[in-house]
């Protein structure tokens, strides 16, 4: 009977860890998937914020002839990029300090921004878009085909 009492005794104490392990797994199950939720969310909160703004694209012929019509050129390579050459008369402001520069550039103005190849551009653009500029836009193959097309380009700060 003792050997029956303490198999019985056993076997419950058995069931009642399987119990707790099974509830834990539970938990830790549901809280991945929480998480999993919450990314997914923030995931495509930020794509619907930056990544569905359309940026408007210009070649480097259109962007030659918005800067011989008087469009501002924005040039936000870094300072080493600009020092080797860069297009007359552009305001250089690096990517990295665009945000913070913003009230420098004129909203009055169409601006034409412009990197080493596009894809900083592209989010200059995104940045100004946000910020309420309306006429900007990028130019496609940057700086790489603004000098292969012979557009006029000076070196040194």
């Amino acid at each position: 009977m003792a050997k029956k009492n303490a198999s019985k005794k056993t076997q419950q104490r058995q069931n009642i860890r399987k119990e707790k392990q099974s509830s834990l797994l539970t938990w830790i199950v549901l809280g991945v998937l929480a998480l999993l939720v919450v990314y997914g969310v923030a995931l495509q909160f930020s794509n619907s914020t930056i990544h569905n703004i359309t940026v408007p694209e210009i070649t480097v012929q259109e962007a030659y002839q918005k800067y011989q019509q008087g469009a501002l050129i924005l040039d936000v390579r870094t300072a080493e990029e600009w020092s080797q050459s860069h297009i007359p008369n552009a305001i250089h402001i690096p990517l990295d300090e665009l945000e913070s520069r913003l009230h420098e550039l004129p909203k009055d103005k169409e601006i034409v921004v412009i990197c080493h190849t596009g894809n900083r551009s592209r989010e200059g653009v995104v940045l100004l878009l946000k910020a309420g500029f309306t006429q900007v836009s990028m130019v496609t193959g940057g700086m790489n085909n603004w000098q292969a097309a012979g557009y006029p380009v000076v070196n040194g700060e």
